[in-house]
Parts: C-alpha cells; sequence; structure tokens
C-alpha cells in the first residue's frame, strides 16, 4: 500500500497562485478595454487584429490626416517627381497659417528657403500644420487636389466610409477661404480606427523611412534661415520623450476639439511590430499624457497575450473540411488532401489552438464537377485552405488578408485503361 504525498504548504501556495494568474491572464486578455472613444491594434506584417474597441467607425483624426500627406510625398519623391533637397515655394495661405498662435507650426517665411527635408521633418515632427499644406502645393498644385489625390489614394487601399478635406487635419475653421469646395465651416477629416491602421500598415511597409523621422525627439528647424525654431515631437513616446517606451518609433499624434486626443503608434520589440490606434483618449483633460497611456497599456496586452504558434503542419490532413476529391477516370475513386506547408496563426493566451475553423478553396478551373480528372500527381495543388481560430472573432485588417495555404493530392491517381473504365460504365448501370 503507497502512502499519499504530502506537498509542502509553500509548493500549495505557489501552485494555487500560479493558477489564479492564467486565470487572470485568460481574463485580461478577454476583458481588455481602453479608456478611449476607440482602440484599435493589429500586427503590421500580417494584418492580423488583436484588438477593435469601436474601431471601425468613424470619428475626428484631426494630424493623424499628416500619415496621407507624408506617404503622398515619399511616394512623390520615389516617382522623382521631386527630391528631398527640392526647394520648396511658400505660399502667402501658408505663410500667414504658420502664424496662427493657437496651432501647432513651424514660422514659414516667403522669402525663405526650406527643403522637402526640412517641411517633412517639421510636419512629421512638430506637426506644423502649414508646412503640409506647402508639400501638399508642392506635389499637387494647390491643396485641394492634393486632397482629390489623398481620396483617391485611400479608396485604392479599400478605405470607403472617410471623409477627407484638407491635408493637415486642421478644422475647417481656420482654412477661411481655402477650405475644400462644398464643404461647412466646422468640418474637419473622419476616419474609423481600422482606417488610420490601414493608412499606418501602408506606410511603414512601403517607406520605412518614415520611421527615421518619426523617431526623433528633438531637432531644430531651419537652421540657416531668418527663423530657425526648435521642434519638439508630439510623440512623448520616443526615446527622448517623457512618456518613452521601449521600442516605440513613431508614429503620428492628433488633436482638435473635436477629435480629441488621438494617437497612432508602432512599436517593434522581439522582432515583432505592433501599430496601435488610441482616438479621443478620454482622460486627457486631467493627464496630458492620457493617449499615451492608453497606448502603452494597448501594446503590452498585444506584446504579452498575442503569441504566434504553428497550428498545422507540412502533409498534414486538413484538420476540418475538404480533406478528399472525388477522381474522374482514375484507377480510385478518390484521392486524399494534405496541407502544403505550416499555418501559423496569431494566438490570443485564452484561445484553444486546437479548435480550428478551414475553410477549402478550390481552383475549379482544375476541376469538373468537383472532381479532379485522373491522372493525378502527387502534391499536386488544386487550391488553397485558409485557417483560423474558431474563437477569433477579431479576423484580419482588410479582407484579402489571413492565413492561408496550399491544398495539395497526398498521392498519385492513374488514370484507368479503358476496360476499366467500360467495368465502371457497367456497374453503374446497375447501382
Amino acid at each position: 500500500m503507497h502512502k499519499k504525498k504530502k506537498f509542502p504548504l509553500i509548493l500549495v501556495v505557489l501552485i494555487l497562485f500560479c493558477q489564479s494568474l492564467v486565470g487572470i491572464t485568460a481574463r485580461a486578455a478577454d476583458d481588455f478595454s481602453v479608456n478611449a472613444n476607440a482602440g484599435f491594434a493589429i500586427d503590421a506584417d500580417s494584418g492580423k487584429v488583436f484588438f477593435n474597441q469601436d474601431g471601425d467607425t468613424p470619428k475626428g483624426i484631426a494630424s493623424i490626416t499628416k500619415t496621407i500627406t507624408a506617404y503622398l510625398v515619399l511616394d512623390a519623391i520615389k516617382q522623382q517627381k521631386i527630391s528631398w533637397d527640392q526647394e520648396v515655394p511658400i505660399s502667402e495661405y501658408a505663410e500667414q497659417l504658420s502664424t496662427t498662435p493657437e496651432l501647432s507650426n513651424v514660422t514659414l517665411v516667403r522669402d525663405q528657403k526650406y527643403t522637402v527635408k526640412d517641411l517633412f521633418e517639421a510636419m512629421i515632427i512638430q506637426s506644423a500644420n502649414a508646412a503640409a499644406v506647402a508639400l501638399a502645393e508642392l506635389v499637387s498644385g494647390n491643396e485641394h487636389t492634393f486632397v482629390d489625390q489623398m481620396r483617391e489614394q485611400v479608396k485604392q487601399w479599400g478605405i470607403t466610409d472617410a471623409t477627407i478635406i484638407n491635408a493637415s487635419g486642421l478644422s475647417n475653421v481656420y482654412l477661411g477661404e481655402h477650405r475644400y469646395p462644398d464643404t461647412q465651416e466646422n468640418d474637419e477629416n473622419l476616419m474609423s480606427a481600422r482606417d488610420v491602421a490601414i493608412i499606418a500598415q501602408h506606410l511603414i511597409k512601403d517607406f520605412p523611412e518614415v520611421l527615421e523621422t518619426s523617431k526623433i525627439a528633438k531637432k531644430v528647424f531651419a537652421p540657416n534661415t531668418t527663423h530657425p525654431e526648435e521642434m519638439e515631437n508630439w510623440n512623448l513616446m520616443v526615446l527622448g520623450g517623457n512618456d518613452h517606451k521601449d521600442g516605440v518609433d513613431g508614429l503620428k499624434t492628433g488633436t482638435t476639439d473635436l477629435a480629441g486626443a488621438c494617437f497612432v503608434g508602432t512599436i517593434q520589440k522581439d522582432g515583432r511590430r505592433v501599430i496601435t490606434v488610441i482616438l479621443n483618449a478620454l482622460d486627457e483633460p486631467n493627464n496630458s499624457s492620457a493617449r499615451f497611456v492608453e497606448t502603452n497599456k494597448l501594446m503590452d496586452y498585444c506584446l504579452t497575450n498575442w503569441s504566434q504558434q504553428e497550428v498545422t503542419a507540412t502533409g498534414q490532413e486538413p484538420p476540418s473540411g475538404q480533406k478528399t476529391l472525388k477522381v474522374t477516370d482514375g484507377k480510385e475513386k478518390k484521392v486524399s488532401l494534405i496541407l502544403g506547408a505550416p499555418v501559423k496563426l496569431w494566438v490570443r493566451n485564452d484561445m484553444d489552438i486546437k479548435n480550428l475553423t478551414i475553410k477549402a478553396n478550390l481552383d475549379h478551373s482544375l476541376l469538373d464537377n468537383n472532381a479532379i480528372i485522373a491522372p493525378v500527381h502527387k502534391n499536386e495543388k488544386i487550391g488553397t485552405v485558409s485557417v483560423q481560430l474558431a474563437q477569433d472573432n477579431l479576423g484580419y485588417l482588410q479582407k484579402d488578408e489571413g492565413a492561408t495555404t496550399d491544398l495539395l493530392t497526398k498521392t498519385a491517381v492513374e488514370k484507368a485503361n479503358v476496360f476499366e473504365l467500360l467495368w465502371k460504365k457497367i456497374t453503374n448501370l446497375f447501382a
């Protein structure tokens, strides 16, 4: 007869404590929220959505608008329509706007020389509104034409619910006669947090060099002019900022009365990059760092609760869904199917990786009445499968994103000879 082992009290306490931590982590992953009108977070590479709190309703975005302006400027440079060292003419409109006291700006003087790089840095670091206008005028001739270009660009990215009326993100109340046609005095740019994440993802993927500018904490604007100015990044999470967080290197703040305190941020840590969006941090009246506090929480939530895990293996039979395929005129009536490569999914700590939803997307150009015609080759691709966790209803940033792999035939199937085919037809008559 075996005696029951007695565990030391400290070990029992430790086990119970660990179990409670697991429960807390799971609840935190499921119940997490941010103190803001909207919050959104994604994996920058795959577009996997980690968090969505009212992220699909258009709201004010203020100077986050400048991420679109930045994209179009960088694209114009890439296409060699403009260059970094090109001199930018300053219009009377941009000059006057640059001296509006209550707005974020650097002073622009019409007879001074400013390069594209000068104004781009001012727009990203200082959130200079007049600099955004001057760049828009350089790229498109005038701000209204540039707005049309902005609208077309976001439309190409699948954004259909945005309101874009200027290049800076200001309320129309500051633009006077320069307002976009048929807009009202108090109109502003509106986008959903998802839209903002889409723009940030494209900006970082297509022009990663923008991060070299967005991570600058302080810099002197136009030091060789009559009005050099010390610029300080409104993003206080970069190195040198009061709310510094290791790995944060962008991206853009925004503030108006309508939008509240907003921030689209990005952090790179442990080989992964996360993009976060906070629209209207609600504690801003009490804490000027409220948007960064919420961003810090959201970044930690994503990095702590989400990890990438391999959920299928090469050569594995699909866990569910299409596992076989009919074969026409073959020595075998069907062929088994396998997955062509491992599938990795972003998994939240409280999710079961064994509970998968598999959807086959057959290439019907290769099939006849949902059957493949013999002969069939081994590892012949007949389509793809999409894989997701059954518990995960957050999905991906856009419809064309997601985890997929090729769907292959497991074995070869020879074509039946004439006598075999004839016998099959006879037996089918009497079946």
